[in-house]
């Protein structure tokens, strides 16, 4: 028999939980189903786990460069294992809070693979569950690579679950998880390589930091490698060996750091007249899925805006007034900062040089020699930001450095509160701070 509710949400991230409790709150019948431990892609597998290795690989580096200058220590080491249990020790329960939290606000909960049936109904293994409405929040997957062998690759998850760490590390890809996982590792003292398909890593990033980071990563001794195409992936006896037309690297591990796409193959979609476009659903302003007005998606499977945990917070609210008031709030991305937390970071909010058309104005500087970075014996600090010169307003900010992730959150907040210049201007820091700098470099 089918139990019929008014709000069926698909995944258990922040987006779906946010949603679902929203929803609950004001008495809706609700269920959250996902095939995975509850938590979703950020708290499990991605952003928490990844910054606190993060951490410790950051005390690790700034550890080393102070040696001689206040600082000293025999033998500094990151010992893998030992993070290992550290990281186990914030996640291991996760999943079961997080469905005791669900439960508590008495939403139904159901593990297992949801499957559309009709417009408004979805399967879990033989369980059919009907809703007045459903949202797919079910998050995201690494992206198919048509790659020979590509199946030998590990995913981040792996990555991230690893008890001890190989002495030999491939990461295939220049995004994100490659550049932070390749500097994490470096760290520990793991020999890695990043090969990357064409002249252009970390892509939506201004090309000039970019380049820094470049030079930082191979400085470490991070083997960089452009316009390096894989085209086979082999296990051998020692290992794997990652093919290109041109050359062979071996490792012990090869890990996929190519991207990653929203994780909706497996829903049916068909069968819920639920229209695609490409790897994404096809939306309108409100995250409501064109074909079907009864779904809704958000967060990484909707992949409107950027795959970032905030805009999946955002989609959440957007999503979740649309439910309860009518589909009349459409969300707005402008001003979502974005960072690789690489060491240093690199953080950008806005456009780049590259991608506007009207006049613009770019201010830009190396800013190793200032305080802020002297303090910490950082050699690599630069700024660009890039503003319109009719209206004073900021388009764009783009900062490599040490705590550049918090920075770019001034320049974000600017943007999307649309302040001018002048009024940026108007900001105080706290001194000695990285923040301190911003009116340095506003000019």
């Amino acid at each position: 028999m089918a139990s019929t509710y008014d709000l069926i949400v698909i995944g258990t991230g922040v987006a779906a939980t946010g949603i679902a409790q929203q929803c609950r709150s004001v008495g809706w019948r609700v269920a959250i189903v996902d095939r995975r431990p509850f938590g979703g892609t950020c708290m499990l597998r991605g952003c928490d786990p990844k910054k606190l290795l993060w951490g410790v690989a950051e005390v690790v580096d700034e550890a080393r460069r102070f040696q001689g200058d206040g600082f000293e220590a025999q033998n500094i080491s990151l010992r893998w294992s030992d993070l290992a249990r550290f990281k186990r020790s914030f996640f291991e329960n996760a999943p079961s809070a997080v469905e005791q939290r669900l439960k508590g606000a008495g939403i139904e909960t159901f593990h297992g693979s949801a499957r559309f049936v009709d417009h408004n109904s979805v399967a879990i293994d033989g369980e059919t569950l009907i809703g007045r409405h459903i949202v797919i929040a079910s998050g995201s997957r690494p992206a198919p690579l048509p790659i020979s062998g590509a199946e030998n690759l590990l995913t981040s998850d792996d990555f991230l679950d690893l008890e001890e760490l190989p002495e030999r590390l491939i990461f295939v890809g220049g995004g994100y998880i490659s550049f932070e996982f390749a500097h994490i590792a470096a760290r520990a003292g793991a020999k890695t390589t990043i090969l990357h398909a064409d002249d252009k890593p970390l892509a939506h990033f201004d090309r000039a930091l970019v380049e820094r980071l470049l030079d930082k990563s191979r400085r470490l001794g991070i083997d960089v490698r452009l316009n390096c195409r894989v085209e086979r992936i082999e296990k051998t006896g020692e290992g794997i060996e990652v093919s290109t037309k041109d050359a062979s690297f071996e490792a012990d591990v090869a890990v996929h750091g190519a991207g990653r796409v929203p994780d909706i193959d497996d829903l049916d979609l068909e069968a819920g007249g639920i229209e695609r476009d490409g790897p994404r659903l096809r939306l309108n302003q409100w995250l409501q899925s064109v074909s079907n007005p009864a779904v809704y998606a958000a967060g990484d499977a909707a992949n409107a805006g950027p795959m970032l945990t905030p805009v999946s917070e955002l989609d959440a609210e957007v999503v979740a007034a649309n439910l309860l008031d009518g589909a009349r709030r459409s969300p707005q991305y402008a001003g979502v900062p974005s960072v690789v937390f690489t060491i240093p970071p690199l953080a950008s909010v806005g456009q780049n040089e590259a991608s506007g058309d009207a006049p613009i104005k770019v201010t830009e500087g190396d800013i190793s020699s200032w305080y802020s970075a002297r303090r910490v014996k950082e050699d690599t600090a630069a700024y660009k930001l890039l503003t319109d010169p009719n209206t004073r307003r900021l388009l764009g900010a783009h900062i490599i450095g040490p705590n550049a992730e918090e920075e770019i959150n001034i320049f974000a907040l600017a943007m999307r509160l649309g302040l001018r210049l002048d009024q940026l201007r108007e900001f105080v820091p706290a001194y000695p701070s990285e923040a301190a700098d911003i009116p340095y470099m506003l000019g």
